[in-house]
């Protein structure tokens, strides 16, 4: 709560009382139990009707929120706004716990119209027709039936800003950048946000003992506007000093404080701050890491940190399965090392079998011999190139069996990840692959060498369950093929954008679109697995993987593998498309009605007039690690290898 909103007296004209403390005043949700066996609540009383089944002398009751004069969409923010209302279902404890909860939501309701620029409103809770501001606090009600409550709101007059006064002695800070200008939106939240980024602001120019002295709120009933005056005392710029770390048992306390990015001398920061604990965070060395500036200087003048961490165990194990309509099962098993010699450096040997079964469930793809086999190994190495930078190597072998060929290979990766910036990320890496081919030709053999790049930018508010904002990533692999004497490059551009369309985000539209084009060699001289398909869950969903674009050939030619007959050959370009509506029903279960569309094309342009379209539904269970997600796709123009519909599960949204 903001004690510093204070009643204050009429000076000329009558002046209101502004307590935007109220604006804060939000009861905790008490949240349920989670049973991992039932998740819905579908077997058995939930948690709630446990809870009123104990409940002492339960007093059921009604409610009835009445707003006027009329304001457009502020009944629905009231009711939200409102306990009684939201907890109608659930009895309270006897006549003393209706009446304390009904004042309660007396100063909710005052608060949230505080908080939509109405200080001169009025709140009145009856109950079986008394005002509850003169009821005792003893008083009964007839429990016999549900107990009528009635609230009737009188919003009053819209406020604006009035004259606003900012004062930090002498720094100077600018009403206008921060928008709370005469005029302006008087809302209450809005004013604390303003205050706090202010606060946030100086502090971010290097003074960690800034703090409010002084805030004057008056409401001026007459002229409808709300005077702000804040006094701050910045305090002075202070640098970072000594780093010293507690907590650790293998990981050198000094590789700790490298990792921070923070240096003694550096100006202090909270964005510092925040971007220290997450560097820590990303090592996945630590089960918990805290970083916190002392609460006093040293005599050098200089700020001590002070970082905090608990390790996590040094390896562990882990297996998982999959299954798919048309593919098959699979299973996959790793074991890692999350601290090899001290450093953070971890290694990861993993090791999977898929497409078990599928020849039998699936009469769409066509005949492969086998299972699809990958190991790898991932080296990785953080710090090389400063505290943003990780160093990953890797050796992988595999031999998969996907619609357009059969492939055998093995690579040999050294790269480095560095984050430009909080929203910025460059990936480089050198890469040596061997590979074996078979397709309706037959068999052959590449030695590919490739610098593959790839920039990411990522504007979301949410990297699971984004709600605005977006991602763009942009790819570049050229590639020499040492065989043959070919070079090639291997481009590809995807944006992704998502938009709110209500202040709750409730209705989420996200939409996402990619070009690909390969260039400095014909079709036949690229490598299969390195031409463009689409087709699937990551592409067009209803579609077999790989299965959309140019299909060769179709009967069996003299002297080809017959298996390949009617299989996609790639293409020398891509272009997809896909249109999500994610519309919450609860606040756990999400459905998502989508279209997605993809062409391939042998040339540098895709071939728009063999565009592909897919249509479906999906939900999402919304959880902490992220959407648990299920699709059905369909295609709208099944090809020779599609089947009527396909079945996506995973974790995280389609994009």
């Amino acid at each position: 709560m903001i004690s510093g909103f204070k009643r204050l007296a009429a000076r000329g004209a009558f002046r209101s009382a502004v307590v935007l403390a109220c604006a804060a005043t939000l009861a905790p949700v008490p949240a349920g139990a989670f049973n991992i066996l039932d998740p819905f609540n579908l077997f058995g009383p939930s948690e709630a009707e446990k809870a009123a089944a104990e409940l002492p002398d339960p007093v059921r009751y009604e409610v009835t929120i009445n707003v006027s004069p009329e304001v457009e969409g502020l009944d629905d923010i009231l009711e939200a706004a409102s306990s009684l209302k939201a907890d109608e279902d659930e009895p309270v404890s006897g006549s003393l716990g209706l009446l304390a909860k009904a004042k309660n939501d007396r100063r909710r309701l005052v608060a949230a119209l505080y908080e939509n620029a109405r200080y001169d409103g009025l709140v009145t809770i009856r109950i079986e027709g008394r005002d509850i501001a003169e009821l005792a606090p003893d008083a009964s009600f007839d429990t016999s039936r549900p107990v009528p409550v009635t609230i009737d709101v009188n919003p009053g007059p819209l406020f604006e800003i009035g004259t606003v006064r900012l004062s930090a002695n002498g720094v100077p800070i600018d009403p206008a950048r921060y928008e709370l200008t005469p005029g302006s939106s008087a809302d209450s939240t809005r004013i604390l946000q303003i205050e706090n980024r202010i606060v946030e602001d100086l502090r971010n120019e290097g003074r960690p003992f800034v703090a409010v002295t002084r805030r004057d709120v008056v409401a001026d009933s007459a002229t409808q506007r709300l005077d702000v005056g804040i006094e701050l005392s910045p305090g002075g710029v202070v640098p970072f000093g000594q780093t010293y770390v507690t907590g650790n048992e293998r990981v050198d306390p000094g590789f700790i404080a490298f990792m921070t990015g923070i240096r003694p001398g550096d100006t202090y920061s909270t964005a510092d701050l925040d971007k220290a604990r997450e560097r820590l965070r990303k090592l996945n060395v630590f089960s918990t890491a805290t970083i916190k500036a002392s609460d006093a200087q040293a005599p050098d003048g200089t700020l001590p940190l002070q970082v905090t961490v608990a390790e996590r165990p040094r390896r562990v194990f882990g297996a998982g399965a999959t299954f798919s309509n048309t593919e098959g099962a699979g299973a996959n098993t790793y074991w890692e090392h999350r601290n090899l010699f001290g450093r953070a450096e971890s290694l990861r040997l993993e090791g999977s079998v898929s497409r078990i079964g599928a020849n039998e469930i699936s009469d769409t793809g066509r005949k492969t011999d086998g299972f699809d086999y990958k190991a790898s190994a991932v080296f990785r190495k953080p710090g090389v190139l400063g505290p943003d930078s990780v160093y990953v190597g890797s050796i992988t072998a595999l031999t998969e069996q996907p619609l357009a060929y059969d492939r055998q290979s093995i690579a040999i990766s050294n790269g480095v990840e560095y984050a430009i910036d909080d929203q910025q990320k460059l990936v480089v890496s050198v890469v040596a692959e061997y590979e074996k081919i078979g397709d309706y030709l037959g068999e052959d053999e590449f030695l590919l060498g490739s610098v593959p790049v790839t920039y990411t930018y990522d504007g979301r508010d949410n990297e699971l369950n984004p709600t605005k904002g977006f991602l763009a990533k942009l790819y570049a692999e050229p590639t020499y093929e040492i065989e043959n004497g070919t070079p090639f490059i291997k481009a590809r551009g995807d944006v992704s954008a998502y938009l709110s369309l209500d202040e709750r985000d409730r209705f989420i539209l996200a939409g996402r679109v990619g070009y690909g084009v390969i260039a400095g060699a014909d079709l036949d001289d690229i490598p299969n697995d390195r031409r463009f398909y689409a087709g699937g869950g990551g592409s067009v969903r209803g579609y077999v993987f790989q299965s959309i674009g140019p299909y060769y050939p179709s009967f069996a030619l003299p002297g080809t593998d017959p298996d390949f007959v009617d299989t996609p050959i790639g293409g020398l370009s891509v272009f997809e498309a896909s249109a999500e509506l994610r519309f919450n029903v609860t606040d756990k279960i999400q459905v998502v009605p989508f279209v997605d569309a993809g062409t391939v094309g042998d040339d540098f342009a895709p071939d728009f007039g063999e565009l592909k379209i897919g249509a479906g539904v999906g939900a999402r269970y919304l959880t902490g690690f992220g959407p648990i997600r299920v699709d059905v796709g369909i295609p709208l123009d099944p090809g020779p290898r599609d089947g009527s519909f396909q079945i996506y599960a995973g974790i995280g949204q389609a994009f």
